[in-house]
């Protein structure tokens, strides 16, 4: 068994739709600790949306068991900040690392690629647990809140005035990483 990371292609984008689904929004049977489907209803992003990420400047990683896509992040942004987001793990892998080992993976591309000093993520802020965890990893909380972007067709609250939060990280080493 080989475990490797690389950079998405159109070729991966339905399995890369599928995985983010699963670990966001399951089913009441599989649910991962990272799912928020008590929170938000409908699909996280669809194969078209993955399409549309992959057609700009940012990429999306994922990590390979194999042939198999089993975690992904997506990263965007710039010298200054970059941001990351839409990481998930395998549900049924999730508490193995994984999540820790694809954001590393995610720092470590924004730092080599962009040059990055700051990168941020939004999180659910009914979410302390996840928050926490990124924490544990050095990401500060920012008291920045965002409205849950409805229009953006990423599911919809099912609890009222949702919101995300703003969490940042001082990069302070720079990795050279090929991808």
């Amino acid at each position: 068994m080989t475990i490797y990371c690389r950079i998405a292609t159109e070729a991966d984008a339905d399995e890369i739709s599928a995985l983010v689904n699963r670990a966001y929004r399951p089913g009441a049977s599989a649910r991962g600790w990272t799912h928020e489907a008590h929170l938000v209803a409908g699909d996280r992003i669809s194969p078209e949306q993955v399409r549309t990420l992959l057609h700009t400047r940012p990429a999306i990683l994922v990590l390979c068991r194999d042939s198999v896509i089993i975690a992904c992040v997506h990263v965007h942004g710039d010298a200054s900040v970059v941001w990351i987001g839409m990481l998930a793990a395998e549900p049924a892998l999730q508490s193995c690392g994984l999540g820790k080992r694809m954001l590393r993976h995610a720092e470590d591309f924004a730092t080599s690629h962009f040059k990055a000093i700051v990168v941020r993520m939004a999180v659910l802020a009914a979410r302390p647990e996840l928050i926490a965890f990124y924490e544990r990893r050095g990401y500060a909380r920012t008291e920045q809140f965002e409205d849950y972007p409805v229009a953006a067709g990423v599911g919809q609250p099912i609890v009222d005035r949702l919101k995300l939060e703003v969490l940042s990280k001082q990069i302070r080493h720079q990795y050279f990483y090929q991808f």
